[in-house]
């Protein structure tokens, strides 16, 4: 495979805009003298707080030339939108004027906190703001290595053919990996209504993890390479080009305009996405290995939550042994190895972006990173319509990328969806 031809871009918790096309808002300020500096401040933080414009400081100190001598600027509050009037301000930050000898006027600040250098420069030349890179440590913020990118390309391969394969119509996949020992923990499709569905699908439990023959659910990538360098991309795009209705993410009210046949349809719900099936096969993969972790994960409600309490013990560190022992289920069930706590730093690749319901599902299985090819212009919650990871207050955040497939294969699909 030609990773040279792919290209991994990250989705940021915020949308980007041009260095020199900063989104800004209209702010009443005034110049003040030093000595009233502190004073005003605290009046204004109590009054009229800037709640939404944390990255926007207070106050603007600028050299004059001719004089030496610092002069102070202070953002009174904000201005109307559509209206220029000086007496529209709040009557308390009127009452400021007179005492302070404040000679109040409009401007102009950044609406949202830079999220790049190049950005803070920017802003700074229309008024200043504060920077803050990102503070977490997740591999790909920075760009990723070749042989992660060789790696991140395959599994979005496996995932891009789970949805053309084997279904009719076309439906949205999920992947989940432990990027680690990069070894598939769980592979499922969109089971929203039967027509979706595998010819074959005939139980309504999820497909159970099956050792100690390696199936789909737990294969390394260096056999899963194999059968993905096979895979014809014009022919997979060929088929992603067709009639997209079905694919559960992208339209999540179509299950309400399928036909209703209720000995078929007792095994499907209109929750049951691509991601959500697979959330569930990698719980059922646990349940296998670890049939009798159940009861030191349990919560005793008759003892007090601290450090030492079992539940605290479920969170496990991400090269937890039994994801890179390849010496079988008896290595995996070993009573010695704990189950990981959820999904805790596992990746999950789909080809299109997972709707605001999936988004948040993942957020509470605790993925690391986030992978998709396709946007989602109705539904998505990663980029497209809204930004999950973006939201501060979840008390989990995970990284999101978008694999780019080469050539105009992405451009052409972007237009169609």
């Amino acid at each position: 495979m030609d990773s040279g031809a792919w290209e991994i871009i990250h989705i940021p918790d915020k949308p980007t805009y041009p260095p020199e096309h900063q989104p800004t808002l209209k702010v009443y300020a005034s110049v003040i003298k030093p000595k009233f500096a502190n004073t005003i401040v605290r009046q204004l933080c109590k009054i009229a707080p800037l709640e939404d414009l944390r990255h926007v400081k207070r106050v603007r100190r600028k050299i004059l030339p001719d004089h030496g001598e610092p002069q102070l600027t202070v953002i009174l509050c904000l201005a109307p939108e559509h209206n220029e009037h000086l007496n529209d301000m709040p009557p308390d930050v009127q009452k400021l004027v007179g005492p302070y000898e404040l000679s109040p006027f409009i401007t102009e600040v950044c609406k949202y906190a830079a999220v790049s250098k190049e950005e803070w420069g920017e802003q700074y030349k229309i008024w200043p703001t504060s920077f803050h890179p990102p503070t977490y440590n997740i591999d790909g913020i920075g760009g990723f290595s070749e042989e992660d990118t060789q790696s991140i390309c395959k599994f979005m391969r496996v995932a891009i053919n789970l949805a053309v394969s084997s279904h009719k119509p076309l439906v949205n996949a999920a992947v989940i990996v432990d990027p680690l020992a990069r070894r598939i923990i769980a592979s499922e499709t969109d089971q929203v209504y039967p027509s979706s569905a595998p010819c074959d699908m005939t139980t309504t439990e999820t497909i159970p993890f099956n050792e100690p023959e390696e199936s789909t659910h737990c294969q390394s990538i260096d056999r899963v390479s194999n059968a993905s360098s096979e895979i014809c991309l014009n022919g997979v795009l060929e088929k992603l080009n067709g009639s997209s209705c079905a694919v559960a993410c992208l339209n999540p009210w179509q299950w309400s305009l399928q036909p209703h046949y209720a000995d078929k349809c007792s095994q499907w719900h209109p929750l049951r996405h691509a991601s959500i099936v697979a959330i569930e096969s990698s719980a059922a993969r646990d349940r296998y290995l670890f049939p009798n972790s159940s009861e030191s994960f349990g919560l005793d409600h008759s003892q007090p939550s601290n450090a030492d309490s079992p539940a605290k013990k479920r969170k496990t560190s991400s090269n937890s042994p039994e994801v890179r022992n390849d010496s079988g289920e008896a290595a995996l069930r070993d009573p010695s190895i704990e189950k990981p706590y959820l999904c805790t730093g596992y990746d999950i690749f789909l080809p299109w972006e997972p709707c605001s319901m999936c988004a948040m599902a993942l957020v509470h299985q605790r993925i690391k990173r986030i992978f998709y090819a396709f946007p989602n212009p109705t539904a998505g919650g990663l980029g497209s319509v809204h930004r999950l990871q973006g939201e501060k207050s979840l008390n989990h955040h995970y990284a999101v990328f978008r694999v780019l497939l080469p050539g105009h294969a992405h451009n052409a699909l972007d237009i169609k969806v």
